[in-house]
């Protein structure tokens, strides 16, 4: 499972909040890619309420 963040991104942390094992917020939001596997449920949560769409989990 694979997990990106673009450029889009507006830091706004609504993914932090969902899923702070995962992402975490800098200029844009980061991916913990080890943490993915096991919060697979929280990380398309997260991906679902991102409010310009800038999480794709592939």
């Amino acid at each position: 499972m694979s997990v990106t963040i673009s450029d889009d991104c507006i830091a706004c942390g609504a993914c932090e909040s969902i899923c702070d094992a995962v992402f975490s917020i800098e200029d844009k939001a980061v991916v913990d890619e080890s943490a993915v596997a096991d919060n697979i449920d929280a990380v398309k949560e997260a991906a679902d309420a991102c409010p310009v769409g800038a999480i794709t989990v592939e």
